[in-house]
C-alpha cells in the first residue's frame, strides 16, 4: 500500500508517519531523507542532485522524482510505503503518478490531516526543531539539547504566529488543487481529525485506511 500524507504545517504528518508505518509494517520516507541518502550513496540521481546543491540551487522536481523512483525499486518498498512531504503541488502529484505507473504501481490512499488554524498557530509558535536531525518538539525551549541526537533545539523564524498564518495561506493556495486532483483521479482521499494525543490520532489513521 502506497500512502501519501497531506496536511497543513503543524498538522502532525511527521509525527504520525513513523508510528503508522510501524503499525502497517512498511517504511516511511520523506523527500529530505531520500535526497540525503541518494547524495550520500552516490546514486546517479544523487550525483545530479549534488550538482544543484553545490551551486546553491533548489533540486528540481524531475531529479527528486528520479530519486523516488530509485527508492521505490528497493526490496523493502515492495509491500508499500508512507510518503511524507513528497507531494505539495499538482505537478509533483502528476510526476509521482507517472513514476509509479512506470513501475506498475499507484497511490492507494491519501491521508488528509485536518486541524483548525488556531490550533496550528498554537502548535507551531511553541515548537522548536533540532538544528542537526530536524526533529520537531513542542514545549522544549530553544538552546536545550535534542534528546534524539544531542543537537541544539532552535526556533525557526517562520514559526512566529504571523508567519504561521502566512504559511497556512500558501499551503491552501498550493495544496487545495492537489486535493481536487486526487479526488478527480479517483484516489481514496481520507480525512483524519488530527487534534488530540499522538496515540489517538494514530488510531484514527489506522482505522481510516482501507483494509
Amino acid at each position: 500500500m502506497i500512502i501519501v500524507l497531506l496536511g497543513p504545517p503543524g498538522a502532525g504528518k511527521g509525527t504520525q508517519a513513523e508510528p503508522v508505518a510501524q503499525r502497517l509494517g512498511i517504511p516511511k520516507i520523506a523527500t529530505g531523507d531520500v535526497l540525503r541518502a541518494a547524495v550520500r550513496e552516490g546514486t546517479p540521481m544523487g550525483k545530479a542532485a549534488q550538482g544543484y546543491m553545490d551551486r546553491g540551487e533548489l533540486v528540481p522536481d524531475a531529479v527528486i522524482l528520479g530519486i523516488m523512483k530509485e527508492t521505490f525499486t528497493r526490496p523493502e518498498m515492495a509491500r508499500g510505503v508512507i510518503l511524507d512531504g513528497v507531494v505539495r503541488t499538482v505537478p509533483q502529484a502528476e510526476g509521482l503518478e507517472r513514476v509509479l505507473g512506470e513501475l506498475g504501481r499507484q497511490v492507494d490512499a491519501v491521508l488528509l490531516f485536518e486541524v483548525p488554524d488556531d490550533e496550528l498557530v498554537r502548535r507551531l509558535s511553541g515548537r522548536t526543531i533540532c538544528d542537526r536531525c530536524q526533529t520537531p518538539f513542542t514545549g522544549r525551549e530553544p538552546g536545550t539539547p535534542c534528546p534524539k541526537c544531542g543537537g541544539t533545539l532552535v526556533r525557526r523564524k517562520d514559526d512566529d504566529p504571523d508567519a504561521v498564518r502566512r504559511r497556512l495561506r500558501v499551503y491552501r493556495d498550493q495544496t487545495a488543487p492537489v486535493i481536487d486532483w486526487y479526488r478527480t483521479n479517483g484516489t481514496p482521499l481520507l480525512a483524519v481529525d488530527a487534534v488530540g494525543s499522538p496515540a489517538d490520532v494514530t488510531e484514527r489513521v489506522v482505522r481510516a485506511l482501507p483494509k
